[in-house]
């Protein structure tokens, strides 16, 4: 098929410079568009715990020109333990027999090398960045979205796109307030990180008492080891997510008295100068726009990490919203045939989060039915998970063409 850019939009503004933020702001900007992104932080964030692009975001960062580059930074994750609580191993997996995904494409690398690749990519375009500050109020109307921000400027665009993340400020200006729209999954966690002191190199390791898990992820053989301790609870807890002392102090008391390297990781987390915390939630929007505004990755449909392909959608989903719009006349158009295309995708890699027993299981049954899997694993070597390929899952979007609409 053959496209020609007809699109009358030409000023768009895009808030968020993480993952789907600079994505869609290089695809805009090779496609014409004149692209501003609006971050929140001082710059754009690096470091960070490891995360994946696999399946058809590889296809994206090849048609990017930076696959090779994220190649050069993947981590190359040997194996997984799984311990028992009194810290012996009961069972030890690769990674790519818990995901499923291809061993030879998929990478694993830090969010902060990604982050990092896509931004440098998009600084050899013409697109305006202004970072520590964020929008505070839409108005539109026949003439575009007249935006107010932060730092008290004041601008017209045709189009606002909301990359922001889970806790999305453009959709909460959009649509209201986020709770009608986040699914709960029944645990919470912190993140933070501590000294490796154990030595890991490669590897993750998860220590899992019923409803309760520490997991610890080192970046090859770093000397810092991210760590998470997570819980469950059946219902949202209320915890003012502005209270760093009161969830840090939730998650003490959930790890108090257990043994194996609890009290330490509890007392790092404590103190963790970069502790943040969150629930284990996903997004689910009835439509992904509303007038001139529209969201992308996590502030559509954030998937969780319990299913490891945030921002592998991130990525996807910017590329097809970046084509769709420069293919179509209309932009209305455009949104929905973007969000006619990305969101079986999306859903179908939302609910990989189902297979989160296998990581985090919340029962004594539980943990005693994934050490027989691993059992039965090691026995059969490099067999996969039972149940649904994720791998055909992370590749079942085939890439539209849209590059008859490049303008450079």
């Amino acid at each position: 098929m053959t496209h020609t850019f007809i699109s009358k939009i030409s000023k768009i503004l895009i808030s968020g410079a993480s993952i789907a933020g600079p994505t869609l702001a290089y695809w805009l900007s090779r496609y014409g568009f004149d692209v501003t992104v609006v971050e929140l932080s001082k710059t754009v964030r690096n470091g960070g715990y490891p995360v994946d692009v696999r399946g058809t975001a590889v296809d994206v960062a090849e048609q990017m020109g930076i696959y090779a580059h994220l190649q050069e930074k993947n981590i190359h994750s040997e194996k997984i333990s799984f311990l028992h609580p009194d810290g012996s191993t009961a069972g030890v997996m690769r990674p790519i027999m818990l995901t499923g995904g291809s061993a030879t494409r998929d990478i694993d690398l830090p969010r902060g090398e990604l982050t990092a690749a896509l931004y440098n990519l998009t600084l050899k375009q013409p697109i305006e960045y202004r970072f520590d500050d964020s929008i505070t109020a839409m108005h539109e109307d026949d003439d575009g979205v007249h935006v107010s921000f932060r730092s008290g400027k004041q601008d017209t665009f045709d189009l606002v796109i909301g990359a922001d993340g889970m806790h999305s400020n453009t959709r909460r200006l959009l649509f209201g307030d986020e709770a009608p729209f986040t699914r709960y999954l029944g645990y919470c966690f912190g993140g933070f990180t501590v000294p490796n002191t154990m030595g890991l190199a490669y590897e993750s390791v998860v220590y899992a008492l019923p409803g309760r898990y520490a997991i610890l992820s080192v970046v090859k053989d770093s000397d810092t080891v991210h760590a998470f301790l997570n819980f469950a609870t059946e219902d949202t807890p209320d915890i003012d997510h502005r209270d760093t002392g009161q969830q840090r102090k939730r998650i003490a008391d959930c790890f108090a008295g257990e043994g194996w390297m609890i009290p330490e990781l509890v007392q790092h987390m404590l103190h963790a100068d970069d502790f943040y915390f969150d629930t284990v939630s996903q997004i689910h929007l009835p439509h992904w726009h509303e007038g001139r505004v529209a969201l992308v990755g996590d502030a559509a449909h954030a998937p969780s990490f319990l299913t490891g392909q945030g921002s592998s959608l991130a990525m996807v989903g910017a590329y097809i919203l970046a084509g769709e719009l420069a293919i179509h006349a209309n932009y209305e158009d455009g949104f929905i045939a973007y969000e006619r295309i990305m969101r079986p995708f999306a859903e179908a890699n939302q609910a990989l989060a189902n297979q989160a027993s296998f990581m985090m299981p919340r029962t004594a049954d539980e943990i005693n039915a994934r050490n027989q899997l691993l059992d039965a694993l090691s026995v059969n070597g490099d067999a996969s998970m039972p149940g649904e390929d994720s791998g055909d899952i992370y590749s079942s979007l085939r890439l539209p063409d849209y590059s008859s609409a490049l303008q450079n």
